[in-house]
């Protein structure tokens, strides 16, 4: 076997890839395009397409000193089009027209046919020393043709013309149809996708054809910015194959709440992912920060990402209660990740957290705290990828050896525990309940450990008051059960559906229908 057909160590030699810069694309891609191979990019206008090929070659230019050709066809001209794209981030003036050249074919094909237009385009590559090579506007060139076999001999001359040259090449157009002719032609077909799901807008991206290499597959999140384009592989694509959890020796993280944490026998094992379950107002937010602060106050850094309440807000709620979250943000022991409420893409909230972690120093132990799992699941365009997406999460989570606690809201009004993200109560390794109870008038909060692997705990139901002094975790089920036993219930509300009717001539008012209310019992007085 000839040296070109492998190397010393009698395998294959590796193909040279073209990265294309963008976020996440190559990844998609398993390393990028392959040098001298001949792509289909497809979508319809507005899907971003031409911002996709133009970010491409700037940042070819600026990795590998590459050089380029943009070729256009029927399309918008080359100064309006470089006036929109002056805009983004990744434009550089400075390498027009010398290393990033932009020709018209139009004329040529409208009056040559496609003889003139290979002849100008070889011409073109071989003067330039083209690296990567751009015609937008294939569907202008396909009208041209005088029968599918003539179009299809022009795709495969260029494809021959690209190999020769090492030039790896890209044919873009509005052509959605994935069978297509020009698509059994090249080497891989890339689609861009710009649809209406409910209210919302949604790019995507779909690699449909990618010989001679793996890739991954399905649609996935696009995201247009001052930046140009960034890919969103999904979660549970991306992290399909976690590193290993934590073993050995896993010491308990505490919340800084003695009774509590003698609760959880110490605290959360670290590694684990905790949900904090319970309606609005009942402390959940609070419980993840003592825990933030327990863990700073211990030399652990720590993260609160949550969707609700800016930074300045959350100290200063915080520090209402006596939890002394501002001089550990301040000393850079805490970091608060808010996001604001926009319209998120699910995963791209996936990687903003997991990016902001990993730059973060490496330390033994570090804690998380996420408020709350609805910011998730409201970022959704597919509902029933949430269970997936959240389990993908989590064991990312743990492969980081990250102790997780994430909150998920009940409705403030219901008479039974209804998990709005039952899901998550299956990836978590424990489940903290908060509820109210009323009796007599009063409102009551309770905490309870609902489930908690790995691990012994307490599962009495406890009071917990919230005073300007800190949380108080009442020391035995006592208080718990006099409130209980004094026939307290779940705060609900009831819908009357009954009519009140005028009464009758000489007779009393009438009431409402029902069952005789009890009298409440005595014990728990």
């Amino acid at each position: 076997m000839s040296g070109s057909e492998s190397d010393s160590s009698g395998q294959p030699p590796r193909e040279e890839r073209v990265e294309s810069g963008i976020p996440r694309l190559d990844f998609i891609l398993k390393g990028g395009f392959k040098q001298g191979g001949i792509y289909a990019l497809m979508g319809p206008p507005g899907s971003g397409k031409t911002i996709l090929v133009n970010q491409l070659c700037f940042n070819h230019i600026d990795r590998s000193e590459g050089r380029c050709v943009y070729m256009t066809l029927l399309i918008e001209s080359h100064a309006k089009m470089l006036r929109h794209l002056a805009s983004l981030s990744f434009f550089r003036q400075e390498y027009i027209p010398d290393k990033l050249y932009y020709i018209s074919g139009y004329k040529v094909v409208r009056d040559q046919g496609f003889g003139g237009l290979l002849d100008l385009i070889r011409g073109t590559l071989r003067e330039r020393k083209a690296t990567v090579f751009v015609i937008d506007g294939m569907e202008s060139a396909e009208q041209f043709a005088p029968n599918a076999q003539a179009y299809g001999e022009f795709v495969h001359s260029l494809q021959a013309l690209a190999s020769l040259l090492g030039c790896t090449t890209f044919l873009v157009s509005n052509v959605r149809e994935r069978t297509h002719k020009e698509n059994a032609l090249v080497d891989g077909v890339v689609e861009l996708s710009d649809r209406l799901i409910g209210p919302r807008a949604v790019r995507e991206l779909t690699v449909h054809k990618f010989r001679g290499s793996d890739y991954l597959r399905g649609r996935h999140e696009v995201e247009i910015s001052a930046d140009g384009i960034s890919i969103h592989p999904r979660t549970e694509v991306q992290f399909s194959h976690p590193g290993p959890s934590a073993h050995g020796l896993r010491p308990r993280m505490a919340f800084g709440l003695p009774r509590f944490d003698e609760m959880l026998g110490g605290g959360l094992l670290s590694g684990s992912t905790t949900a904090l379950v319970g309606s609005p107002g009942t402390g959940k937010t609070l419980l993840g920060l003592s825990f933030l602060v327990e863990g700073a106050r211990r030399g652990q850094r720590g993260m609160y990402f949550g969707f609700y309440e800016p930074p300045p807000r959350l100290i200063e709620k915080a520090e209402a209660v006596g939890i002394p979250l501002e001089r550990y943000v301040q000393d850079g022991s805490i970091a608060l990740e808010w996001q604001p409420p926009l319209e998120h893409l699910m995963d791209s909230l996936a990687e903003q957290m997991l990016e902001k972690i990993r730059a973060e120093p490496a330390r033994e132990h570090r804690r998380l705290f996420v408020d709350g799992a609805e910011g998730f699941r409201a970022a959704a365009v597919y509902p029933e990828r949430v269970p997936i997406f959240l389990s993908a999460l989590t064991n990312q989570l743990r492969s980081l050896n990250i102790t997780t606690v994430i909150t998920d809201e009940l409705e403030l009004f219901q008479s039974e525990l209804v998990l709005p993200t039952p899901e998550l109560a299956n990836v978590a390794e424990s489940v903290v309940l908060l509820r109210y109870v009323e009796l007599r008038s009063q409102i009551y909060r309770l905490l309870s450990v609902m489930k908690m692997r790995e691990s012994r705990y307490d599962s009495s139901l406890r009071e917990i008051h919230i005073t300007p002094s800190g949380i108080d975790v009442a020391d035995s089920f006592q208080s718990a059960e006099a409130i209980l036993s004094g026939r307290g219930r779940v705060r609900e509300v009831r819908v009357a559906t009954t009519v009140k009717k005028a009464p009758k001539k000489g007779a009393g008012t009438l009431k409402p229908a029902g069952k005789k209310r009890a009298r409440p019992s005595r014990r728990g007085r």
